[in-house]
């Protein structure tokens, strides 16, 4: 879960009262829902069924009729004396004649189907073409039909193409048109109708103000209505074996019934709005029920949350901010129920005794700190003292008085600064000047042996940290690193890291000595004090006591092994210190 859903606790009232609510109303409101769609889909069957059986029953009529002309171009092909003899052609005058007689015939005939617009025959051998026609069409359109019939006769003599077996849709030009051709040798009988034509009886179903039907392809291509169907969006491609609801701007009903004897299909679209009219007005109350309930669901949220849910919240957040250690938090007064009056009240006073009591406890931890800071600062490495007297024994044998002064001054500022007991905080400049102290007292121990490397910007050198958190490490690189053979380097970097939420000051102490064994580092980095054959090492360990002091959870300190060698100790300290 995301945004303010995260804060939410599974066992919380406000979960448990909104889940209560959601419980009740969301049942309710998905059974009036699913109670509604059920009665649409109830009249949609009630209307697909009607409908569909004046469909099956129109496109029953149109293959029956279409079946009666197939029977007559069966018989005439197989049975008449005249195709007989113009086809086996006895003579040119007997030819002729059967012309003739079998033309007044189809003349004749043609007037008994009248769902045909023509039937024609063509003998190929002599290209003869005769053609009846029911008076219906202009002239262009029988001229270009008749250009097809010769365009597809030719086709079929050379095999490009092959007869097909039932009635056949045929686009030409902006017209559709149905088909039948037979064969007999080099003879062909055949018939077409303009199917818009065939469409004139469609008006006798009634599909409602906005419906209408119309021919299709078996591909779903519409053969009239092209633009209404286009316009609406309406889908004609799918079976229509069953209905379904297509369109994009307004909702069609749409069922169908495919033709027995040909490759075209019957549909009806009815406008879903206009089936939803026939509705009893409860329907229609029942569907405006979910509508209410989605505005009624979040106004009982709102005024939950005003009488229960926000007095809660304030009480929380007062807690929480109590329990992240904010004792001056209170809960504001406010207009509220005389329930959570009386339990704002009480807390209040409630935490203004434990406020009280807590600081009386507080002021006696920091006594106790301070004393422990005091007590962490003072702590002297006993070896230190020994070598620096050593040191200038040393230098007075060979009479060197100048360095015996030096390093006597420098004894002095390093004991004076070390002696700084009452100080939490120094200036980072303070410190470097200490560090700089000290590592002259070494260079005078180890001569020639040590180099020294330090840099910090001049924006940071009155930076307050705590003392001693420098020269600590420095102190504790020599110690650790010099033998008899090896040179000693030390680098100290300062620097401001910027990458966490506030600014902190970022110290780096790095050596050339050998570095932490992977004991040493576990230790450290458990918090434990470092035992080894050399005693008890109490530097790491108070730097980062000091820390935890003077900035609790808030200062880091990360001690690691340089590359190639070496000890590498990092330390982010906060600018502002806490009091």
């Amino acid at each position: 879960m995301a945004g303010p859903f995260r804060r939410i606790s599974w066992n919380s009232i406000r979960f448990k009262l909104i889940v209560g609510l959601l419980a009740i109303t969301l049942p309710t409101v998905a059974f009036l829902i699913y109670n509604n769609n059920y009665a649409i889909r109830v009249v949609h069957n009630q209307v697909a069924e009607s409908n569909r059986n004046l469909i099956t029953m129109y496109m029953a009529q149109i293959d029956s009729k279409l079946d009666d002309v197939d029977k007559y171009l069966t018989n005439l092909i197989v049975n008449d004396p005249d195709l007989q003899e113009m086809k086996y052609q006895a003579s040119e005058n007997a030819r002729t004649l059967a012309k003739v007689r079998l033309d007044n015939r189809m003349k004749t005939d043609i007037a008994s189907y009248q769902s045909v617009d023509s039937m024609f025959v063509y003998s190929f051998p002599n290209r003869d073409f005769m053609e009846e026609f029911q008076g219906s069409g202009s002239v262009q359109e029988r001229e270009e039909v008749r250009g097809y019939i010769r365009g597809l006769i030719d086709n079929l003599q050379s095999g490009e193409i092959s007869l097909n077996r039932k009635w056949y849709v045929e686009k030409i030009g902006s017209q559709y048109y149905l088909f039948r051709v037979l064969q007999t040798s080099d003879t062909y009988v055949g018939s077409w109708l303009n199917m818009e034509r065939l469409s004139f009886p469609l008006s006798l179903l009634h599909l409602g103000k906005n419906g209408f039907s119309l021919f299709t392809t078996n591909e779903g291509e519409p053969m009239m209505y092209a633009d209404e169907v286009q316009e609406q969006g309406v889908n004609l491609s799918r079976n229509m074996q069953d209905y379904y609801l297509s369109g994009n701007k307004n909702s069609y009903l749409v069922l169908g019934e495919q033709s027995t004897k040909g490759d075209f299909r019957l549909a009806a679209l009815i406008p879903n709005k206009q089936i939803l009219e026939n509705l009893p007005y409860l329907r229609r109350i029942a569907s405006m029920i979910p509508i209410g309930a989605i505005i009624l669901v979040p106004a009982c949220l709102l005024l939950l949350r005003k009488m229960v849910l926000r007095p809660l919240n304030r009480i929380m957040v007062a807690m929480k901010r109590i329990g992240e250690g904010n004792l001056n938090a209170r809960i504001d007064p406010y207009p509220t129920s005389d329930e959570f009056r009386l339990v704002n009240e009480t807390f209040n006073r409630m935490i203004q005794q434990v406020q009280e009591l807590r600081i009386n406890v507080y002021e006696e931890q920091l006594s106790k700190q301070k004393a422990e800071l005091q007590h962490l600062q003072l702590q002297i490495n006993p070896h230190f003292y020994m070598n620096a007297l050593n040191i200038i024994y040393n230098l007075a044998l060979v009479r060197n008085c100048e360095l015996i002064q030096e390093m006597a001054l420098n004894l002095v500022q390093y004991f004076r600064y070390m002696f700084q007991s009452n100080l939490t905080f120094v200036s980072l400049k303070d410190e470097l000047r200490h560090v700089r102290n000290y590592i002259r007292i070494q260079e005078l121990r180890f001569p020639d042996r040590l180099s020294f490397e330090m840099s910090a910007p001049d924006y940071l050198l009155d930076t307050r940290i705590p003392p001693l958190v420098i020269q600590t490490f420095v102190e504790n690189s020599i110690k650790h690193s010099a033998d008899a053979n090896a040179n000693i380097g030390i680098t100290v970097r300062i620097d401001l890291e910027e990458s966490e939420s506030e600014p902190r000051l970022l110290i780096s102490i790095r050596d050339t000595g050998t570095g932490f064994t992977e004991e040493v580092l576990s230790e450290i980095r458990a918090g434990n004090r470092i035992m080894d054959e050399q005693g008890e090492h109490i530097g790491i360990w108070n730097v980062k006591r000091r820390l935890g002091l003077l900035y609790p959870d808030n200062a880091r300190l990360l001690v690691s092994n340089a590359v190639p060698s070496g000890a590498l100790i990092e330390m982010l300290i906060p600018l502002q210190a806490r009091s």
